[in-house]
């Protein structure tokens, strides 16, 4: 029997990678009992680092009653960390084939009625769910990194996936202090992804061709439309853009410019020469901060944004911290 969204309390976490292990760190701080399972064998070691480096900003935060880093459970195979789970995401790497095979094995391992959620970072589940035999629960909950500090989860099913398997993930997450974007189609990539990736394939294009540096193309977002961002979409920036007139009249205004090229969608050779450059443009953006030190800045900064612009995540009675 499905538990009821509230009623939630152990959380199976399959894969302890980055996006895992930050899985891990958020429900851990909203107080659940995490299980977790990764097929590395210094997984539980990485884990238990990358957890305590996100606790001091979950600290700031305000963890919910009774969080604790105690309540993580490492288990030695996937079939012990699904048997007693009331909800699973799956965090593994994006390979299809692991996909299916990693999907299926956890259905079978998981109490009937169970949600499975991939954290997929672009297939459909269509695409993954083929090898399951009860395809009805399996569906994408898709995290921006890290997931223990960015609120936005995607969530999508595919064409065996139940409605009410999405309805109560969305329920789910949101309780979980998540915010939910409930897509009622699949789209490879999902939302966010897309116009991240557009941004970035760009800014690859720039850097191919000398127009400019990592540091330059990163400040042109932090110290300007980034600004904006963290608090109002392009399409309501846009329509600002308008001024009286709004969105109707930027259109007529700017919109024969979309003719003109500016951008280039399609993805750059990634030769040695972009990859030499994007590395090395990195590491002098950095400025001898190693990657510890910036995933601090990166809290931090997410920390002082959601602060600032009222958005701290709600604790379970709604308050923030």
């Amino acid at each position: 029997m499905r538990p009821t969204p509230s009623l939630t309390r152990n959380i199976t976490c399959v894969g302890a990678g980055v996006i895992g292990g930050g899985w891990v760190a958020h429900f851990l701080a909203r107080g659940y009992d995490v299980t977790a399972w990764d097929p590395a064998p210094d997984a539980e070691q990485r884990l238990r680092r990358l957890v305590d480096a996100a606790w001091p900003a979950l600290t700031q935060l305000g963890p919910a009653e009774g969080a604790s880093r105690d309540r993580l459970t490492v288990a030695p195979t996937l079939e012990e960390a699904c048997a007693q789970a009331h909800f699973v995401q799956e965090s593994a790497p994006e390979k299809l084939d692991l996909k299916r095979d990693l999907l299926a094995r956890i259905d079978a391992a998981t109490p009937a009625d169970v949600v499975v959620a991939s954290s997929t970072s672009g297939y459909p589940m269509t695409d993954m769910q083929t090898e399951a035999a009860n395809p009805g629960r399996l569906l994408v909950g898709h995290p921006f990194n890290p997931p223990y500090l960015i609120p936005l989860v995607e969530v999508v099913g595919g064409e065996k996936t139940d409605d009410d398997a999405v309805a109560w993930a969305s329920e789910f997450y949101d309780v979980a202090g998540k915010s939910v974007i409930t897509m009622d189609r699949e789209l490879p990539g999902f939302i966010a992804n897309r116009l991240q990736e557009a941004l970035w394939r760009e800014a690859l294009h720039m850097v191919a061709n000398g127009e400019a540096t990592v540091k330059e193309i990163d400040d042109s977002i932090t110290e300007g439309p980034g600004l904006r961002w963290a608090f109002m979409g392009p399409c309501l920036t846009f329509a600002l853009a308008g001024g009286e007139g709004g969105m109707a009249h930027m259109l007529d205004h700017f919109g024969p410019s979309l003719k003109s090229p500016w951008t280039r969608l399609e993805a750059p050779e990634l030769d040695r020469k972009l990859y030499d450059g994007m590395v090395q443009g990195c590491e002098e953006a950095a400025d001898g901060r190693t990657i510890a030190e910036l995933v601090a800045e990166r809290d931090q900064g997410v920390i002082d944004v959601l602060r600032a612009t009222g958005r701290l995540p709600r604790g379970r009675n709604g308050e923030t911290a």
